[in-house]
């Protein structure tokens, strides 16, 4: 919507100050990113960046419907998986978001693929942020970019005019581009190890708060904040804040809000804004990151997973009847335990240790790939553990309850 006049509309880059909280109020913040720190490098010790190949892909279609179910924006999980099929709906809207859901996967995709290779500098440049922008919407077809009264959104342009979103008046549109230097340059330029976690989610609310595109500044913010994590070795792929930031809505969005105040007195920081409420936000997303890392642990315990996948299997064979055998177990397991990919006849040979023949070994890696249960990437290509939607309830329970709903 247009600006308020009843808003103060901010026009210079100190008005977005503080930046981070103050010496004074560091201590309990620096304390949880040092607990996330090592839980987070704990967690992805354990995988190399290119393992569980199919894990990840079926991570980022779940933060893609997470990021996009806090916009409003979401289609069912079991859309997301045909349109990675090819297969959108008949329905426009829904067709529509479809192609949001993809062109978000693609994007982070991208990022997870290069950021080993982006130095902090290019990461933090406001070059990156209108990079992201670029590469999710231009991969939308126009019609997919309209907005009211006609406008079409263009991908990675700043904004040309003043907005206010709820009670945010965002800042003047003259303000952005040095508004976003100052963002890049102080938030890039943070060095010691605890603090750079807090920058990288400092930076999510200021970079929301500033607001340099017409739309889609949240998915922006998420897929930086995203971006950064990852950039300082703490994701691995396997986790993302994204999906508790949607778990958690309505406080994401309060916190947000909150660290958008005004600073309130001479108690409140000595900036332009809340320090309270960046304190706030702060210790909020760091506790969201922390109970991210701490699920995807326990979810991938490599001592509870032989059950779950057991489990998984004996559905198979006694429900869905489409020729998968509970033989299959020990050579499911072995790909998981060891992140592997196996020749076939490799594969075939821990199948005839289950119980299984060379006949047999052959009919059940067909059943296994037609399930999706074991991916390859052609006809006679080595096989790797495939995880897909409708074994979530078994491998991964409650990792994402609506897809797991999906595919009942």
């Amino acid at each position: 919507m247009s600006k308020s006049q009843n808003f103060p509309l901010y026009d210079q880059p100190s008005q977005m100050e503080p930046l981070l909280p103050s010496e004074h109020a560091l201590g309990p913040l620096l304390e949880q990113a040092h607990e996330l720190q090592g839980a987070a490098y704990k967690l992805g010790g354990f995988y190399a960046p290119d393992a569980l190949r199919d894990l990840r892909t079926l991570l980022r279609a779940m933060n893609s419907y997470y990021t996009n179910k806090i916009e409003g924006q979401h289609t069912l999980p079991l859309e997301i998986a045909q349109a990675l099929r090819g297969d959108f709906s008949n329905d426009a809207d829904k067709a529509r978001r479809q192609r949001l859901a993809i062109a978000h996967m693609a994007c982070e995709q991208q990022l997870e693929t290069r950021w080993a290779d982006w130095s902090a500098a290019e990461v933090w440049a406001p070059q990156m942020v209108a990079d992201i922008h670029q590469d999710l919407f231009a991969r939308l077809p126009v019609a997919d970019r309209l907005m009211g009264g006609g406008d079409v959104l263009q991908p990675g342009a700043w904004r040309g005019r003043d907005v206010a979103v709820g009670r945010h008046a965002a800042p003047a549109f003259t303000a952005v581009v040095p508004m976003l230097a100052r963002w890049g340059s102080y938030y890039g330029g943070v060095r010691r190890g605890e603090l750079q976690v807090l920058a990288a989610l400092a930076a999510h609310q200021r970079l929301a708060w500033i607001h340099p595109f017409r739309d889609g500044n949240g998915r922006v913010a998420r897929l930086h904040t995203h971006l950064v994590l990852g950039k300082l070795g703490l994701t691995n792929g396997l986790w993302s804040p994204l999906r508790g930031f949607a778990r958690t809505q309505v406080a994401y969005y309060e916190q947000l809000a909150a660290a958008d105040e005004p600073r309130a007195g001479d108690l409140d920081g000595r900036g332009n804004l809340t320090e309270k409420g960046l304190i706030c936000w702060v210790s909020y997303a760091l506790q969201t990151c922390l109970d991210q890392v701490q699920f995807m642990d326990k979810a991938l315990r490599l001592d509870t997973m032989r059950d779950r996948m057991a489990a998984c299997l004996a559905f198979e064979e006694n429900v869905v009847k489409q020729g998968v055998r509970t033989e299959s177990l020990r050579g499911l397991h072995y790909l998981f335990a060891t992140q592997a990919e196996l020749e076939r006849s490799e594969f075939k040979a821990l199948l005839s240790a289950g119980g299984l023949g060379e006949r047999l070994g052959t009919a059940q890696v067909s059943a296994l790939l037609k399930r999706g249960l074991l991916a390859t990437d052609s006809p006679h290509g080595k096989l790797r553990l495939g995880v897909p939607q409708h074994a979530l309830r078994f491998y991964f329970p409650n990792l994402w309850p609506e897809a797991e709903m999906d595919a009942r």
